[in-house]
């Protein structure tokens, strides 16, 4: 009798064992980092994107996408321009904007919040010169 005791033990901790080796596998997982790439400006799309708010300290503006870029100018944090366009640079690495304000040209995406109001951006860049 004392044989079949053990051995169901031994099987209940067999089985205890397995469980949490799932159960920890499942929980070690490694999060994937996704690089989400938006598509160009649509074509038939409407004439104006949005506005955006220049986010950095000073930013210039150049005459094409990407790195070969010559500048046109200069826009300070809290600038309002209108965004025309959204394009890929050179290699899919970096989103540019055109813009339309003091200057007509591209700036990295990353240095604009945008908004799909006037309004909204003349109320963030307030709040930014502040």
């Amino acid at each position: 009798m004392k044989v079949g005791v053990l051995e169901y033990h031994g099987q209940v901790h067999i089985l205890w064992v397995m469980v949490m080796a799932v159960l920890w596998s499942s929980c070690a997982r490694a999060t994937q980092e996704l690089t989400i790439v938006p598509p160009p400006t649509n074509p038939l799309s409407r004439s104006v994107i949005g506005y955006g708010v220049v986010n950095v300290s000073y930013t210039h503006v150049v005459n094409e996408p990407g790195q070969a870029g010559v500048s046109l100018g200069y826009l300070r944090r809290g600038s309002i321009v209108r965004i025309l366009e959204r394009r890929l640079g050179e290699g899919n690495a970096e989103s540019w904007v055109l813009v339309e304000g003091n200057y007509r040209g591209w700036l990295k995406e990353t240095v604009v919040d945008i908004y799909g109001l006037e309004a909204q951006a003349k109320t963030a860049a307030e709040v930014m010169t502040e």
